[in-house]
């Protein structure tokens, strides 16, 4: 265990034990609670006594260092991370000034990075800023991604493991928050790409009931979801030969050699994790609609997406086809991609959510920065949420934006998405953004 010697502590007392904070830049956080162990290939099993550690280093899933995100996100630095195949942590964060006799609303955040890559605890994802400025509580959370966590097919090898953390994580919060001074009775998901089409579909999954009120789904590539049996049947039969390798960064070096392959299955091969229909906890492909509309009522949503989501793949492109087309096709090219795979999908999904009788916001991400290249991309709500001058001012992504832009959109932005997660509404009074277009469905 190391703590830096110039960091104040703070012990909060549990039923499981007592638990050391750190504060640091006017929050305290606790780091690297585990919630549960596994094995490969098995479900998650809850810890049933506390189970932390204050490190310097971050828990994550085996993955790949990917180029692409490190040029238009931030470079990582691998000393920051530990590898672990069993990387069911989390990481609570709360405001340094704090009453006792609070129950602060709590946020879960659930990563993206296409169910392949990321982690809870990232600097990009730091809530400080936003814990600070609204008083509630975020709570991170790391799980099982890409072949130990999101390809499955049978006893053996169980599909949507990496769901089933997440449920345990969430199972973890509903039971100990209220040792920290959350709400375990206020509790809203909240996730970007994967991670928001990860709590959509924790919203129509078995063994959920009341484990939480409200969900904040940003940029979810809804329009993925469908029509992957066939592919994630091919994928499975192709790295069952993975499934006793004692390594398990061999695991993942040795999975991508397969993904040229499913390129006959169209634009989903993008994303070539994803949960799995017709395997607990989730229903089939079919009854999914109908389970949203079912389900409706017991969860608050807010939902949406940037409007230029693909130019993040398609405008930052270094090779390939997408280098040697003129910016007009390529605007097209990003508009259509943006309408298929977010833009529609989500509006089928609001409007089916509103037929059942479910309380949905919609949102929209623009860009108002003149000649922007990318424009309101893929990933750039994430600086206005997490504000991070420092690990946020040399990502790519950010390029001919002006940090006073981020900051005057973050705040606003901040407060309307604090406000849902408090109470499931949105006051016509509060603010908007410049960026925003935001409605009632």
């Amino acid at each position: 265990m190391t703590i830096q010697q110039n960091i104040v502590t703070h012990t909060f007392e549990t039923p499981f034990g007592k638990i050391l904070g750190l504060r640091e830049n006017g929050v305290i956080r606790v780091k690297n609670i585990r919630y549960a162990r596994s094995e490969r290939f098995k479900k998650p099993v809850p810890v049933q006594t506390a189970d932390f550690e204050i490190s310097d280093k971050i828990p994550v899933c085996p993955q790949h260092v990917s180029p692409f995100l490190e040029r238009l996100i931030g470079k990582t630095d691998v000393n920051q991370f530990i590898s672990d195949e069993s990387p069911q942590f989390l990481t609570i964060t709360r405001p340094e000034n704090y009453d006792e006799n609070e129950r602060l609303p709590v946020v879960v955040w659930i990563h993206g990075g296409s169910y392949e890559i990321g982690g809870g605890d990232l600097p990009t994802s730091d809530p400080s800023v936003w814990v600070q400025e609204q008083h509630i509580m975020v709570v991170a959370v790391t799980y099982r991604l890409g072949v130990f966590g999101f390809l499955g097919g049978d006893e053996d090898r169980p599909a949507n493991l990496g769901l089933f953390d997440i449920i345990e994580s969430i199972k973890w919060i509903k039971k100990n928050i209220h040792s920290f001074g959350g709400n375990p009775e206020n509790i809203t998901l909240f996730g970007q790409s994967s991670g928001g089409d990860a709590i959509a579909h924790l919203m129509i999954s078995e063994g959920v009931d009341d484990l939480f009120q409200r969900a904040i789904i940003q940029s979810a590539p809804l329009g993925f979801r469908i029509k992957r049996t066939a592919m994630s049947a091919d994928f499975f039969q192709k790295t069952q030969f993975l499934k006793d390798e004692s390594d398990p960064m061999n695991m993942v070096d040795q999975y991508v050699n397969f993904l040229p392959s499913f390129r006959k299955y169209g634009l989903k091969t993008a994303m070539p994790f994803c949960t799995q229909y017709g395997h607990s906890p989730l229903c089939k492909e079919e009854e999914s609609l109908p389970k949203w509309k079912e389900n409706a009522k017991k969860y608050d949503v807010l939902i949406g997406f940037n409007n230029d989501e693909t130019a993040f793949y398609v405008k930052t492109a270094e090779k390939g086809i997408y280098t040697y087309l003129p910016s007009t096709i390529l605007d097209k090219i990003v508009s259509v991609t943006t309408k298929s795979i977010y833009g529609k999908p989500i509006d089928i999904f609001a409007q089916n959510y509103k037929e059942g009788g479910g309380n949905i916001y919609q949102y929209k991400i623009n860009s108002t920065i003149k000649n922007h290249y990318i424009g309101a991309s893929h990933c750039i709500d994430l600086p206005f949420i997490f504000e991070n001058e420092a690990e946020w001012k040399s990502a790519g992504l950010l390029k001919d934006v002006p940090w006073e832009y981020i900051q005057e959109n973050g705040k606003k932005l901040r407060a309307l998405w604090a406000e849902f997660a408090r109470n499931g509404s949105i006051s016509e009074d509060f603010e908007r953004p410049e960026v925003l277009e935001l409605r009632k469905v």
